[in-house]
Order: structure tokens, then sequence, then C-alpha cells
């Protein structure tokens, strides 16, 4: 490791650059939604709708336009994601006290964000009909009743519903899963590919103390990378961590060691390089990204895959890390998912032994 510097600069600062990327680029919070506005009725109620809708911090009004045709257009070009488009006559039949139509033209192209806008839309379309109901009941001179129901809401662990604060715990799980296993993937192939495994074979170490020897340097750079993917999103991206620092060492120290044995254990069966790293793609990185419910919910999966989540290690350590980081909670609430990992680390380390020891010796 020493030897080869690059790899272990790559090792170090990889999980941050990946970190990095995936925090920013990955957001699942949807506001700024870039709206164009139609208006044809020029009105001060269709000027009021307008208003309340650029108020809103969920739609940014990119330009107004005259033309139906260039909504097509920037729909096309994904230069907006709504058009609301108010029809002549507008404030009079509000005045009247009949419906008036608004039509909402969106980019369903984005399922997801275009539902979301949806929702927020009728939010800023009710909180205008109110408004004028009260108006109206003013001007007659009576009194608004009040509404029976007093919803106060109150969100814990994440009150600002920031996506991040979700993302970064998930993350960072997926990363340490990934690189990880990728850099003990790389040990034995490596070896075999430069003809050097023989003169380890010849050395009279035994099979325990070679594998040890492959195991216990990429933990320290697992735990370093841990300490720096941690740091970086406490400090970096502001996500709060409520758990004890002791208890995330631990947990992080059980999962290393299954990691990495999974990846010696791939080293091991494979014949080169390319195919050990193939292998560390498809049994570790697309299952920690896609089942671990990093970012998709496991319970909205078919029944099938969530009995396969079962046995992808990144479901346990994602749910112990968000504990943790937004919860504050330790072993006392999470010892399931520490205790299916550490019956994951034994599972995999003695696979690791036995193939470790049928193969050199």
């Amino acid at each position: 490791m020493l030897r080869d510097t690059r790899s272990l600069m790559g090792a170090l600062f990889i999980p941050l650059l990946m970190i990095f990327l995936f925090g920013y680029a990955l957001s699942l919070d949807v506001d700024r939604i870039p709206t164009l506005i139609f208006d044809q009725d020029q009105s001060a109620f269709s000027r009021d709708l307008i208003h309340q809708l650029g108020d809103s911090r969920y739609f940014q009004i990119i330009r107004y336009i005259d033309r139906e045709k260039e909504i097509d257009r920037a729909l096309n070009r994904d230069e907006a994601l709504m058009a609301l488009v108010i029809p002549e006559g507008f404030a009079q039949q509000v005045k009247q006290g009949r419906k008036a139509p608004v039509q909402a033209v969106f980019n369903g192209s984005d399922a997801n964000t275009t539902t979301i806008a949806v929702g927020y839309l009728k939010a800023v379309a009710t909180r205008f009909d109110l408004n004028i109901q009260q108006k109206r009941i003013q001007r007659a001179g009576l009194k608004m009743a009040d509404m029976p129901v007093e919803l106060r809401i109150r969100v814990w662990f994440n009150p600002e519903l920031k996506s991040r604060h979700f993302i970064i715990p998930g993350l960072t799980a997926v990363i340490m899963m990934s690189i990880c296993s990728l850099l003990t993937t790389l040990t034995v192939s490596k070896e075999r590919e430069t003809k050097t495994l023989e003169q380890l074979i010849s050395t009279p170490i035994t099979s325990g103390e070679l594998m040890l020897g492959k195991l216990l340097p990429y933990m320290a750079v697992g735990i370093v990378d841990m300490i720096l993917v941690v740091g970086f999103g406490v400090f970096v991206f502001g996500v709060p961590f409520r758990g004890s620092a002791m208890e995330l060492f631990i947990v992080a120290v059980i999962f290393l060691v299954g990691t990495l044995s999974w990846g010696l254990f791939l080293s091991v069966v494979s014949k080169n390089q390319l195919q050990a790293s193939q292998m560390a793609m498809v049994t570790v990185f697309l299952p920690s990204f896609l089942l671990s419910g990093f970012i998709y919910p496991i319970e909205n999966m078919p029944l099938a895959l969530q009995a396969v989540t079962y046995l992808v290690p990144a479901r346990y350590f994602v749910s112990i890390l968000k504990g943790m980081f937004l919860k504050g909670v330790g072993f006392i609430y999470l010892w399931p998912e520490i205790l299916a990992l550490i019956i994951y680390a034994v599972l995999v380390l003695n696979l690791a032994r036995i193939k470790f020891t049928k193969r050199l010796f």
C-alpha cells in the first residue's frame, strides 16, 4: 500500500469526492419550480393569484408569455416544468361567485417532481380561494367561522424536512460498502496478475496470518475513510450527528469486517482484477445503492425484492446511521440491525477464510 501511493490516495479521497458529488447532486427537495405565466385576463385578481404563486418558495416565475405556442416550446426544451394559463374573464367569474377555471400545464417527464408540484399548486389555489371567501364575508358584515379542526404539526428528527439530512447518512453507508469492498477485491487478484502470489505461498506464514495481513491495512484505511466521510457530512453539509461517536466507531468496525471480508472472498475466486471489480460492482455497489433503502423505500418494493434486501448489509448500516445521525439512538434501539451486521461479518469472514485456505494451500 505504501509503495502504491496512487491507490492509497484514491482510497482516501475517492470517498470524499463521491459524497461531495452525490451530496450536492442528489436532492429530493422540490422547490423553485420553473414556471411560465400566460395571463390573458390582466386583472387585479389574476395578478393576486400570480403574486401568491411567486411568493411561495416552491415556484419560480421565469417569464411571462403572450402566446400559447411558447408553452410547447418551453416544455419541450425543459426550460419550464409548469405553465399557468389564466383565461380572459377570470376576474369577472370570480366576482360573480362562479367557478373560474385556470389551466396548469405540466412537464410530466419527471413524474415524481410533477406530482409534488401539483400538490403545491393545489395548496396555493386553496389559499387564494380562502382569501376571496374571507373578503366576501367581511364585506357582508359577517364574521368567518373558525375551522373546527386546528392541525398542529410537529416534525421530529428533521424538522426542516431537508432531504440532505436524509441522504447523507445513507450515502455514507453506500460509499463505505462500495469503496472498502473494492479495496480488498483487488488484493489477491493483483498478486495473481503480477506473479507474486507464488512467492507468498512459499513463505512460512500461515493462511490466517496472510489473510490478516491483507485485511488489517485496509481496515485502517476504512476507518480513516469513515471519519472523513462522517466529518464531511457533519461540517460541510450540516447534517446533525446526535448519537454516540464511540458506538458509531464500534458499529463501523463490525461493518468493515464483513465488507472487507466479502471483497477478499471475491478477490480469491476471481481470475484477474477486471473480473474482481465487475463482481464487486454487481454484488456490492448496485445492491447497496438500490436495495438498501438509501433512496427507494423498501416497503414500496415488491415482496420478492423486500426479501432480497435482508441479504444486503448496507440495509442495516443505512438504518443504523440514520438512527444515530438524526434520532440520536444507540445500541438499545438498534440492536437488531447491529446483530444482523455481526452475523454477516462472522459468516463472510469464515467464508473468506475457508476459500482463502483452499485456494492458497
